[in-house]
């Protein structure tokens, strides 16, 4: 009787410990994906001197979907109608619109409006998830606490001194595509739950989110000029972009939703503007002052505040 007692004793903390360190990684896979993400500002900025942002959008998903398929070549089995309308649905919501929306806003207003209105993708997410998932841990004030707090550092971040404009529709937009990314994280999280293999779905999500950019494409005067490619300059950024910042990324990131849910996955788009603003300094040598400092420690308090 004591040794049927020991071994359930024993299976249980093996249980326990699988769990931790199944979110031990989620949590360093999100870290992982933010960390990416933070730095794209730079080789996008690279890009944008040969290549318009909707081609750099499709080139960057192309290359990542070309490469998922090269990875693993293996087709997704067995799904069913209404699985494969979530797919279409994320692909266009978390490649498409989003993406779109985002780049659409910059041509409106100012990418410090553009960095602040996207960081209330969490705060959304949350509200959906409350409303809509019921996997999802229910809202507690420190989550709206920490929300605060980091709205507050990511503004000093953001604008850093700077006076704030408002531009309505592009700000609009910018908001707009926080809600559509809110959207894809519920999505992505209800695709987890089917137990596909996270590199295939996020292919799937891909070959979808592509397919619904085409058409899009033709209203941005888009150019297939190749020649671009040759530039090295440009092909090793639009490599960094398509593997790293896409393919990889939203591998990680689909890992992480699916083992820690929508919400706390999502608080770590928080600490976007923290990694833009240290690898500004990094790379790019550019100074750093008491209002970023301040913006970036009050950022990782409502980080910290949030996620628990």
């Amino acid at each position: 009787m004591e040794n049927k007692n020991t071994e359930a004793i024993t299976e249980t903390d093996q249980e326990e410990k699988d769990l931790l360190s199944g979110k031990l990684a989620a949590h360093l896979a999100a870290l992982l994906t933010i960390i990416i993400w933070g730095t794209t500002f730079i080789s996008t900025k690279v890009v944008l001197e040969d290549f318009q942002p909707v081609e750099i959008l499709f080139f960057r998903f192309l290359l990542g979907l070309f490469a998922l398929l090269v990875v693993c070549p293996h087709r997704l089995k067995n799904v069913s109608r209404s699985q494969e309308l979530l797919f279409a649905a994320a692909g266009l919501c978390g490649v498409c619109l989003y993406y779109l929306l985002e780049n659409i806003a910059l041509t409106f207003t100012l990418a410090s409006n553009v960095g602040m209105m996207a960081s209330v993708a969490p705060f959304f997410t949350a509200i959906l998830a409350h409303l809509f998932l019921k996997s999802e841990e229910k809202l507690r004030l420190r989550f709206f606490v920490g929300f605060v707090v980091a709205m507050a550092g990511i503004g000093l971040i953001s604008f850093n001194g700077a006076k704030l404009q408002l531009n309505p529709l592009g700000d609009m937009l910018a908001v707009g595509a926080a809600l559509i990314w809110a959207v894809y994280s519920l999505l992505s999280r209800k695709i987890g739950e089917f137990g596909y293999p996270v590199l295939l779905s996020t292919r799937r999500i891909f070959f979808y989110g592509i397919l619904f950019m085409i058409p899009t494409l033709f209203f941005f005067d888009f150019q297939l000029d190749l020649s671009r490619f040759g530039d090295m300059k440009n092909l090793l950024n639009l490599l960094f972009l398509g593997l790293g910042a896409s393919a990889l990324c939203f591998v990680t990131w689909n890992f992480a939703v699916k083992a820690l849910g929508a919400v706390k996955t999502s608080i770590y788009l928080y600490m976007v503007p923290v990694v833009t603003v240290v690898t500004s300094i990094i790379v790019l040598n550019e100074p750093i002052t008491w209002i970023s400092a301040a913006g970036m420690s009050l950022t990782i308090v409502g980080l910290v505040l949030s996620g628990h």
